[in-house]
């Protein structure tokens, strides 16, 4: 079977050379006659893939050399708790909340502190983001959260809350590699690698070294980022096939793509091609205010419910998957993220177009 165009907005699809690359390296990697995925994590050649992994996160992200990266199980939803039990000194920190994660992430730092709901657009089911200038932030939080692109939704930030003194911490699961990234506005940032760099199991964070060493000696090791920064990931077995098909696919951004700004210009066009035929037709809607539109995840409603189920079935059978919207949401939704191919949008589009005029 020809592989299909896989909107899916987590686990999604990967760089189609990436994923050649590591068939042709699963039964021996480097001539060590065995796989990533059997040899052991102490061993000198998976000491090299996850040094040089980190080394090119560091050149293709450009971390300053103050910030530590660590590599963690549990995905995204384990950093909701590990930001508070490390970083919540003064007993409180300001949440804004733009959808589903963010509010999850809020839920889990209210187990550990004050939560300061300091701005949200569920007034508008989450359509648009507040402006950040304009909030009244909680003068002694001990830091300000986000979630920078929101994938249920489909909006995203287009500027990011900077308050003096207050480090920054932002999920950046959905749009992480995506375009360039000024990491020094960011106290800690962290994602889920399953969206746009590698397959499902893995978190990563990037830390300011002064944020590290703050948590309660009653917070269990696993939990401490000190824990895991301190032996350079390696305290415990670490997530080995992700952080190999993760650095696999940062070369492939890095060698191949050009880097990050080159990396924008794809998505931005990618974007552009569905946003400008969403806007110049009638049958398909996008709720999102124009100015907060995700780059990453496009979101569209069809006339009514049952059109929208047939618009799915008959997308899937024309090898457009997993275009299902979030049962939140309802309707549809194309995630483009990275590795999606131009070509996968301007075939979605003219599909889309077809299935308008037959059901218009």
């Amino acid at each position: 079977m020809a592989r299909v165009y896989n909107f899916s907005a987590g686990p999604s699809m990967l760089f189609e050379q990436v994923l050649r690359t590591a068939q042709s390296e699963l039964m021996d990697y480097g001539s060590s006659g065995q796989s990533v995925m059997e040899m052991s994590h102490r061993s000198s050649s998976f000491e090299g893939i996850i040094r040089e992994t980190e080394a090119a996160l560091r050149r293709v992200l450009g971390i300053p050399g103050n910030y530590k990266v660590g590599f963690f199980q549990g995905g995204a939803s384990t950093q909701f708790d590990m930001v508070p039990l490390n970083l919540m000194t003064t007993g409180q920190a300001d949440y804004i909340v733009t959808g589903n994660f963010s509010g999850r992430a809020a839920k889990e730092a209210a187990k550990f502190g004050k939560v300061n709901l300091v701005a949200s657009s569920k007034d508008q089911n989450f359509t648009y983001i507040p402006d950040v200038d304009k909030i009244a932030y909680t003068p002694g939080a001990s830091y300000v959260h986000i979630c920078e692109n929101n994938t249920i939704f489909g909006t995203r930030y287009t500027k990011l809350p900077q308050v003096p003194g207050v480090p920054l911490v932002a999920d950046m699961s959905s749009c992480i590699l995506s375009r360039p990234t000024d990491v020094a506005k960011y106290g800690l940032l962290y994602f889920g690698v399953q969206k746009n760099v590698a397959p499902a199991g893995m978190a990563v964070a990037v830390v300011r070294e002064d944020l590290v060493g703050k948590a309660a000696e009653t917070v269990p090791s696993m939990l401490n980022y000190q824990t895991i920064l301190e032996a350079d990931s390696m305290y415990n077995t670490p997530p080995c096939w992700c952080i190999y098909m993760m650095g696999l696919t940062l070369r492939y951004i890095e060698q191949e793509i050009g880097g990050l700004a080159e990396m924008e210009k794809r998505n931005n066009a990618k974007a552009a091609l569905l946003y400008d035929y969403l806007d110049g037709q009638t049958f398909f809607k996008n709720p999102v205010q124009k100015e907060f539109r995700s780059i990453m995840n496009v979101t569209f409603t069809s006339p009514d419910a049952d059109t929208d189920k047939k618009f799915c079935a008959e997308a899937a059978a024309a090898g457009f998957v997993n275009l299902k919207g979030h049962r939140l949401v309802g309707g549809m939704r194309a995630s483009i993220y990275n590795a999606m191919p131009a070509e996968g949008v301007a075939r979605l589009v003219q599909f889309m177009e077809d299935f308008a005029k037959k059901n218009g």
